[in-house]
């Protein structure tokens, strides 16, 4: 199975014999890539639209993986099930993510580890999830095309982070590397962009964003 950058990052994150649950799974080229590398793995490939998942049926049926990945159709969290261990979300907003685990809070005490890879709000994703009593075990930028994208590995366990851990990711602060660079020197670019067309009577959203600027620098610019 040939899957793109980002799936291949986020399914070789995950542990052996896991149990998984894939959110919003789509075609289920995760969930088969997952299972066809690892012959202990498990996988639920669940989706809100019958159409996706229709599709992820006739792919697992291609490659007789029926007994391994269990399609389910629902909304989020609603297609959990005890036993599952690991939840993966990919290719939505952070908010929609901390939404999902809002409506189930339960499922927060029952799994061990948690997969995301968040298009935006990444830091509102850490903080939320750090709070019910998370950490970030593993983080890793992936680049697709012209995009860079994160990938969130969180654990059961507490931690304390500072504000520039949540800002930069207390394990991508670690490994740095030309990604890590080139990634923030994207955002520090947006938000020298940003600062330009703020009105002037958004001065609390002003002073962020300048702290967040010369943080940056700062972080790029110590090598």
């Amino acid at each position: 199975m040939k899957i793109n950058d980002r799936l291949k990052k986020i399914g070789d994150l995950v542990e052996a014999n896991s149990f998984c649950l894939d959110v919003g799974c789509d075609h289920a080229f995760l969930d088969i890539y997952l299972v066809q590398k690892d012959k202990n793995i498990r996988a639920v490939a669940s989706d809100v639209a019958e159409g996706p998942l229709s599709h992820a049926r006739e792919n697992i049926k291609r490659y007789h993986l029926e007994d391994k990945i269990e399609c389910r159709l629902g909304n989020g969290l609603d297609t959990y099930s005890d036993g599952i261990d690991t939840i993966i979300i990919s290719g939505m907003g952070g908010r929609s993510m901390i939404g999902i685990f809002k409506s189930h809070m339960e499922v927060l005490k029952k799994v061990d580890t948690i997969i995301l890879s968040p298009n935006n709000y990444q830091i509102d994703v850490k903080k939320f999830l750090c709070k019910h009593k998370f950490y970030l075990s593993n983080e890793e930028l992936v680049k697709e095309g012209k995009f860079i994208y994160q990938i969130l590995v969180f654990s059961k366990g507490k931690r304390k982070y500072t504000k520039k851990d949540y800002f930069f990711g207390p394990v991508l602060l670690k490994k740095k590397g030309s990604l890590f660079e080139e990634y923030y020197k994207r955002e520090l670019k947006s938000r020298e962009i940003l600062l330009q067309i703020l009105p002037k009577n958004y001065r609390w959203k002003k002073f962020l964003t300048r702290r967040e600027i010369k943080m940056i620098k700062e972080e790029i610019n110590n090598k």
